[in-house]
């Protein structure tokens, strides 16, 4: 393969891995940006993905090509009810916010696998017959060297994920909610002071955090494995809340971020068949993305700077 040919291999698959980073990434800047850590991402991307394999299989024959995208709002429904738990655990009960997230975690895992072993009596899916479809973008994909890239064999998904980090960044920092929200997460007190409801805004900002990553768990199952199985997400949720960290808690950083950690991804299923990497060993490359997620939160955890009030459960009358 020719260099230009890696090229027009590599980014689409790219931004293909990326897009359910993205969903999930900018879930986490909701919450976080409300007060509340969501470590719980992992979780709700497993529930996500678990829900629209069985949506896609159960529901194919009546909805045809429609399918994979009905899938995606049941799942981001069911993940945002999921992530309740969550929203109860730490912010009406103040608990600990990182141990309720490790919580939502194993209890993703457990009861998706559970539900598998018992719908299927085997440990995975039956593979899904109405996946996400690629598409070339109509006039764009024409564009001499930009086309291939960036818009030839697409998935909806990806443009739906890059929409959504501007719609992201519009509803954060130039809207009435966004306002409240930052500041809810910056200073409660003075949120409250000033007639803003803290709970109900960090309530609604976690359910968000849910649905948006329960539509990233959908997108990968429905574009990367086309089944559900416990490898299926594995790992996807921490590069995501990695992601949310590296991009400061912003939701373009976060998209960038996410880009990036897509080309690890990408990268690593690749390798064997790019000549100048076929003779360098395929675990290095299948390690890469994890290492890449330590080596960003070490190295940019300590100079970005999260919402003040990040973690910090909501005592209405303390200072």
């Amino acid at each position: 393969m020719s260099f230009l040919e890696i090229v027009y291999f590599i980014i689409p698959l790219s931004i293909s891995y990326a897009a359910p980073l993205i969903f999930t990434a900018i879930g986490g800047v909701f919450s976080e940006r409300a007060g509340v850590v969501n470590i719980g991402l992992e979780g709700l991307m497993v529930m996500g993905a678990f829900i629209g394999i069985i949506f896609n299989l159960t529901y194919a024959d009546a909805f045809g090509s429609w399918t994979p995208w009905i899938a995606l709002l049941v799942a981001m429904v069911v993940s945002a009810i999921f992530s309740i738990m969550h929203a109860v655990a730490s912010i009406t009960f103040r608990a600990d916010q990182v141990v309720s997230g490790v919580a939502i975690n194993m209890l993703g895992i457990a009861i998706a696998l559970f539900s598998v072993k018992m719908i299927f009596d085997k440990g995975q899916t039956d593979f899904i017959q109405q996946s996400i479809p690629r598409f070339n973008v109509p006039i764009l994909h024409d564009i001499p060297v930009i086309g291939p890239m960036f818009f030839t064999g697409i998935y909806g998904s990806s443009i739906l994920a890059i929409g959504l980090a501007f719609l992201a960044w519009f509803i954060i920092y130039k809207t009435p909610f966004g306002l409240r929200l930052r500041s809810v997460g910056e200073h409660p007190m003075a949120a409250d002071t000033m007639g803003i409801n803290v709970t109900k805004i960090r309530y609604i900002a976690v359910i968000i955090s849910g649905g948006l990553a329960g539509i990233g768990g959908a997108i990968y199952s429905q574009t990367m494995t086309n089944d559900f199985s416990h490898a299926t997400i594995n790992g996807q949720g921490f590069m995501a809340l990695a992601a949310m960290i590296f991009g400061k808690w912003h939701p373009i950083g976060a998209m960038g971020a996410a880009l990036f950690f897509g080309f690890a991804q990408a990268l690593a299923i690749s390798s064997s068949s790019i000549s100048y990497l076929e003779n360098v060993p395929a675990v290095y490359f299948h390690i890469l993305p994890y290492a890449l997620t330590i080596l960003a939160l070490a190295g940019f955890i300590g100079r970005a700077n999260a919402p003040k009030a990040s973690g910090q459960p909501y005592i209405k009358g303390n200072r």
